[in-house]
């Protein structure tokens, strides 16, 4: 059978990525040129990975720098399923796994990330959702969704990327919207899929994580369509998969590697919380769950109670040998390894550090396999026992020593209380019947790209349009923007024509 003539319709003709992918004049190719091309790609050297850019005076990765990495993960994952002949087996059965795509996927899975990173998501989400009155409220792989289909520019029309069925599947980490697709929603399984559990504090809001909004949901179908009867409704793709995955081991590795340049990992604290649990393990593995709480500063509690949430969360592959094993190889490669040394700039301190990075993302991509009935809780991509469980004591690392930490905390507080007043800023400044006229033209057009998506019965039609063209607005800032914004909209700058935002 011929591959259809639309490229986004690829995969309908029994899932060869090879017929199309091989192609000099591939759609994937395209696909990537055109993301790679979009200044919503450009501006994720802005945006926060886990601190400003520039803001550690050391360089250290931001979205750009992470999403290159992630797609070089992705890409190698790819080949190496594509060249062994078992697995390309089972890979062409579940739908394909086309290395340009996943690159291309894994190029635009952040294109939605809004200023300050993870903490700008949660801030946005709440005052889209409590201020603005969007039920969808924010979410950073829904925004990426969102722009690529969407809100992007393209010639004279307002038509997203126009991107393959294929690559838009691949970025969809969470196939489903927050509240209703698909029906039961993945939130009522148990166990539900990673993500898809609401958040704590406000249960009835729907998927924590979800891939697209409601507004993309015909978009989100139609990608989906050529992998009916071949995936479950809420299962990833494979290529998708494969993106996950390879986002996993890149901030596994990368954050790590991140703030022991800055000098934030301190071997000492390190190897006291690893050595600890391996000495004391038996104990710490005795007591209750609220003694061990209160033992919060206690050397070796805190991974005692990653170990704990490990069996809780993900029991269908959670291990006390491989967990005790992946504390073992972390201590030796980490501890004895990188940390044994402050990093100091030099070109032999940076070639260590390249050999650390370059000596675990191979050990990963090694490990990296494919099963036709995965876990709830897993992709048809994973990694091996062994591997899984080292990426979870590095993202243990990088959680206790670097994201805990009281200063960093302080940080993050006033770039939340920064992008609250610059939202509010920006409400009061749509309602001003005065000011209408000299908006931003930016913000005026996608309050009407949003009142067009919007069906004309909706209550207060108007007053949602505004609230998505804010929060549309907003997360296209980069860091710097944001707070230029701010400053202007305060009266604090007094550069009138060079403040680093466009109008």
């Amino acid at each position: 059978m011929e591959p259809p003539a639309d490229p986004r319709a690829r995969r309908l003709f029994g899932g060869s990525a090879r017929a199309l992918g091989d192609l000099a004049t591939s759609p994937f190719r395209a696909d990537r040129d055109r993301i790679v091309g979009s200044p919503f790609f450009t501006r994720l050297g802005g945006v926060t990975q886990v601190v400003s850019p520039g803001g550690s005076g050391l360089l250290v990765h931001n979205r750009l720098t992470h999403s290159l990495k992630v797609a070089q993960v992705a890409r190698a994952i790819a080949e190496r399923l594509t060249a062994d002949g078992q697995q390309r087996d089972l890979v062409e059965k579940l739908g394909g796994c086309d290395p340009d795509v996943v690159e291309a996927a894994a190029l635009a899975h952040d294109l939605g990330h809004p200023p300050f990173g993870h903490l700008g998501e949660r801030v946005l989400d709440r005052l889209a959702r409590h201020r603005l009155g969007l039920t969808d409220g924010f979410e950073g792989n829904a925004q990426s969704y969102r722009i690529v289909t969407s809100t992007e520019i393209r010639g004279a029309a307002t038509t997203g990327l126009d991107l393959t069925a294929a690559v838009r599947a691949a970025m969809l980490k969470y196939p489903w919207t927050r509240l209703d697709h698909p029906d039961p929603h993945p939130r009522t399984m148990d166990p539900p899929p990673r993500g898809a559990t609401p958040p704590p504090d406000d249960p009835d809001s729907g998927s924590l994580k979800f891939g697209a909004y409601r507004t993309e949901l015909d978009d989100l179908r139609q990608a989906r369509a050529p992998f009916a009867g071949r995936i479950a409704d809420w299962q990833q793709t494979v290529e998708a998969s494969v993106m996950d995955t390879a986002d996993d081991i890149a901030y596994a590795i990368h954050d790590v590697e991140d703030f022991y340049r800055v000098g934030v990992l301190q071997q000492g604290a390190v190897a006291a919380e690893l050595m600890a649990w391996q000495r004391e393990g038996g104990h710490l593995r005795a007591i209750t769950d609220s003694a061990l709480a209160t033992s919060a500063r206690r050397p070796g509690s805190s991974i005692e109670r990653l170990r704990r949430q490990l069996h809780h969360k993900d029991a269908w592959i959670a291990d006390d040998e491989a967990f005790a094993a992946a504390v073992e190889h972390v201590r030796e490669e980490l501890v004895e390894g990188l940390l044994a040394l402050p990093f100091d700039g030099s070109i032999e301190a940076e070639q260590y550090v390249a050999r650390f990075s370059a000596r675990w993302t191979a050990r990963f991509v090694d490990a990296i396999t494919v099963v036709e009935q995965p876990a709830v809780r897993s992709g048809h991509v994973l990694l091996a026992p062994a591997q899984w469980h080292e990426v979870q004591v590095l993202k243990f690392v990088h959680h206790r020593f670097v994201l805990a930490r009281p200063d960093l905390a302080l940080h993050q507080r006033g770039q939340a209380r920064l992008l609250d007043t610059l939202v509010e800023a920006l409400r009061e400044w749509l309602l001003d019947p005065e000011e209408e006229s000299r908006l931003p033209r930016r913000l005026h057009d996608l309050v009407e790209l949003a009142e067009a998506e919007l069906h004309p019965r909706t209550p207060d039609r108007i007053g949602k349009a505004r609230g998505r063209a804010i929060v549309d607005f907003v997360a296209q800032l980069t860091d710097g923007q944001a707070v230029a914004m701010l400053d202007a909209l305060s009266g604090r700058s007094g550069a009138l024509w060079t403040d680093a935002f466009v109008l």
